[in-house]
């Protein structure tokens, strides 16, 4: 039964990815009919808004596209920036709902972007935490200590969960409550409405995944804790 879980929670973890791939392929064919690149799209919108603070960038670091609020930057890959195709349209015009969640003060996505600065290096301090129990109990020989040091480790290893499913309704919000709209009758046909709606939906998943990815690493250290 254990191993019938793990498969199905991996099949959870790894489905969502393989199909945003296979789905942002689909659509990542160069279109005669948009006109402008994903880059030119994000610039636009920016400055149409009037929200002059915020630059748009080529990620050469290979992180991939995203949202930088610490230096108000709109990060897209090569392909997002300088394709006209659907998949770089409805990309760019996500990152740039990112931008505008910034600009409102939309209250999730600070919250993400602070806990995000402390996450890795909580994650760290837990995981040696953890390791670090059987060797306290040992030199002490207080079991009350490598208690003490589990919770305090849980509570470390559980801060990545907590930004993971903060990051799902913001990444959310970016897509169907800012960049949708935005795309909707202006810069998309009605008829490519449902397909950008198709790509948002499967990126959106991939964050799913992702929390459901950090509660595995969380279980696997209290399956390691347990031997």
């Amino acid at each position: 039964m254990v191993l019938i879980l793990i498969l199905i929670v991996v099949g959870l973890i790894l489905g969502p990815q393989i199909g945003a791939r296979r789905v942002l392929r689909q659509f990542a064919q160069k279109r005669d009919d948009i006109k402008g690149t994903g880059g030119e799209l994000a610039t636009h919108i920016l400055r149409e808004a009037g929200l002059k603070q915020y630059t748009v960038e080529v990620d050469e670091l290979g992180v991939g596209d995203h949202f930088n609020p610490l230096n108000k930057t709109v990060c897209l890959s090569p392909s997002s920036y300088n394709d006209n195709s659907l998949t770089a349209i409805v990309i760019a015009a996500h990152e740039v709902g990112h931008a505008i969640q910034d600009h409102i003060g939309f209250g999730p996505l600070k919250l993400r972007t602070r806990l995000a600065r402390v996450a890795g290096v909580f994650e760290r301090v837990g995981s040696i935490l953890l390791i670090a129990i059987p060797i306290v109990t040992m030199i002490t020989r207080a079991p009350q200590a490598g208690a003490a040091l589990l919770v305090i480790g849980m509570a470390v290893m559980l801060l990545p969960v907590l930004v993971h499913l903060i990051t799902l309704p913001v990444e959310v919000d970016a897509s169907f409550n800012r960049a949708l709209p935005l795309l909707s009758g202006r810069f998309l046909s009605d008829s490519d409405i449902p397909r950008a709606r198709k790509i948002l939906s499967a990126c959106a998943l991939t964050y799913l995944a992702a929390s459901l990815s950090s509660l595995l690493n969380v279980w696997r250290w209290i399956r390691f804790l347990k031997r």
